[in-house]
């Protein structure tokens, strides 16, 4: 049986993962306290259910801070476990309860919606290296909804690490679910040409102005280069995962260049994902 965890911030967009994964056919069951997790497992495995997915979060109490230890039952049980962590900063999940006046979990009469956000935060800080993580603050719902279908088709291309490769603005603020992050400010900028500013990354024009520049084939290659030095070390690990992000000032050319040209070169070595946080899809 495969059973997909997800968890994450209140507010971050575990329903809409959830969703996701009941479309594509998955047993849901959302808010399970953390506790009855592995009963509930091992009762779905033996009626015959091949695909679970279950929604954990601070709503079922404290008992999450046990989760990890759960995992590592299920999977001697040889349950495949996959763990999906939702995160978002904290100026977003407040303007999120905000605009859809819901009420924080963990909100109290005295305590404020930060403190709420802060203190569930702190609780759910030892999941977040569980499994994938996404930064949904910048996602629109529809980007989100594919980076989930995503996860769920690579998931069942086998064992072995995904490699995601995500460029973004640093004026939109750097993303939480980044493992290695690469600067590319300083290399030349196609927004100050005025027939390139409204084009991207991916368009021919802005490929042949950033190709025809030394410095930006030379970072490619160091970056390039770093990353065939140091993926074996990642994969031995026995990482599932490794999201490296590329930015750029606004997130639209240098680094979109970047992380389409990483993930072409990259294919025949790990499974490859390409997102671009600032572009709308």
């Amino acid at each position: 049986m495969q059973l997909v965890l997800i968890s994450g911030l209140s507010g971050s967009g575990k329903t809409i993962a959830l969703n996701v994964l009941e479309d594509a056919g998955y047993f849901c069951v959302d808010n399970l306290p953390a506790a009855l997790l592995s009963g509930l497992a091992g009762h779905l495995l033996r009626e015959g259910h091949a695909r679970v997915a279950v929604a954990i979060d601070m709503r079922g109490g404290s008992g999450i801070a046990a989760l990890p230890a759960q995992l590592k039952q299920l999977a001697a049980h040889r349950i495949d476990v996959r763990f999906l962590f939702l995160d978002a900063r904290d100026d977003v999940l407040i303007q999120r309860f905000s605009e859809t006046r819901r009420r924080h979990p963990l909100a109290s009469g005295d305590k404020t919606l930060a403190e709420a956000i802060a203190e569930e935060r702190a609780a759910l800080e030892t999941l977040k290296s569980l499994g994938h993580r996404i930064d949904t603050s910048h996602l629109r719902p529809n980007a989100l909804r594919a980076m989930v279908k995503d996860f769920i088709d690579l998931q069942g291309d086998g064992a072995g690490l995904i490699l995601l490769f995500q460029s973004f603005g640093f004026k939109h603020g750097l993303p939480l679910d980044a493992d290695l992050v690469f600067d590319v400010r300083c290399l030349p900028n196609p927004h100050y040409d005025p027939l390139l500013r409204p084009l991207t990354g991916r368009d021919a024009a802005v490929i042949e102005f950033l190709e025809a520049q030394p410095e930006v084939m030379q970072m490619f290659a160091d970056i390039r280069q770093f990353l065939e030095t140091w993926l074996p070390a990642y994969i031995r690990d026995n990482r599932a995962y490794l999201t490296v992000a590329l930015g750029c000032t606004g997130g639209q050319h240098r680094s979109v260049w970047f992380a389409e040209r990483l993930a072409a070169h990259f294919r025949h070595k790990a499974r490859v994902l390409v997102r671009h946080r600032s572009l709308i899809e």
